[in-house]
């Protein structure tokens, strides 16, 4: 394993990389490390687990109404208007406003942009 370079950016350049070796430091050849620097890895766990399960956090997803919500996990199930219709027990016209107002809530330009931000956000 390679050992960090010591220095004021001590952990950002483990010994034996392409940056340290750019910068003039040497150290062994990496075998299998990693390519993030200590302290970026630190970061980027720390911003991932302070992350809400269940995310929510496409943009607007906080403003849909209860029903629109399930529009859109049924939606990301791979439904079609007239599925969602029946299964919610309502006209496939309400269902149409429905699909707009979600996706218009969310930003998304078509349905398929919504699956995805549906399962960015954990909503399967």
């Amino acid at each position: 394993m390679a050992t960090s370079v010591r220095g004021p950016d001590a952990d950002a350049w483990p010994a034996g990389t392409a940056a340290s070796r750019r910068a003039g430091r040497a150290g062994p050849e990496p075998v299998g490390e990693t390519l993030l620097a200590p302290t970026v890895t630190r970061r980027l766990i720390e911003a991932y687990t302070r992350r809400a399960p269940g995310g929510g956090t496409a943009a607007g997803a906080q403003s849909l109404t209860p029903r629109e919500g399930e529009v859109w996990q049924l939606m990301a199930r791979g439904l079609s208007n007239t599925e969602i219709a029946d299964q919610l027990f309502v006209g496939e016209a309400t269902v149409k406003t429905h699909v707009s107002r979600v996706m218009a809530k969310l930003g998304a330009r078509d349905r398929v942009q919504a699956v995805v931000l549906a399962y960015e956000n954990s909503m399967l």
